[in-house]
């Protein structure tokens, strides 16, 4: 096994404009005693992540509680890996000049433009704290 250490500020961050698809955590009491986990899509501005979905489970947690946390990681191996952690908050985007800058950002950062239909949330996760950590072999 290898040494765990603190990843540095702007590795944070290369991860997270790298990452497609982040780990969602939300949780409601009305949704049971367990948080809700699922992988997002999703794409970093510097700061935040932006995403659209359909209704669903996460949209309504989300509504009910916007305190989420994210996870981002990458490994090659079981003792060469990075990961970040993010806390966070759901907004709705729904200002038409939002939502416009939303679909423009997913369709530059992913190469194709998104389909959003008239049940498309887009939103946002305002992210307000970020720490990281890797492990290479020693």
């Amino acid at each position: 096994m290898g040494v765990i250490r603190t990843l540095p500020d702007e590795e944070i961050e290369e991860l997270l404009r790298a990452s497609v698809i982040a780990r969602l955590a939300c949780a409601a009491p009305e949704f049971g005693a367990r948080p809700y986990l699922v992988p997002l899509p999703c794409f970093y501005d510097g700061d935040g992540l932006v995403a659209l979905s359909g209704p669903g489970t996460k949209i309504a947690v989300m509504r009910r509680n916007p305190l989420v946390t994210i996870e981002v990681d990458r490994g090659n191996a079981p003792d060469h890996w990075e990961s970040v952690v993010a806390e966070g908050e759901y907004r709705e985007l729904i200002d038409p000049a939002e939502h416009a800058e939303a679909v423009s950002l997913i369709a530059e950062m992913s190469g194709e433009t998104p389909v959003v239909g008239p049940d498309t949330i887009i939103f946002r996760i305002e992210l307000t704290a970020k720490s990281g950590r890797y492990e290479r072999p020693e």
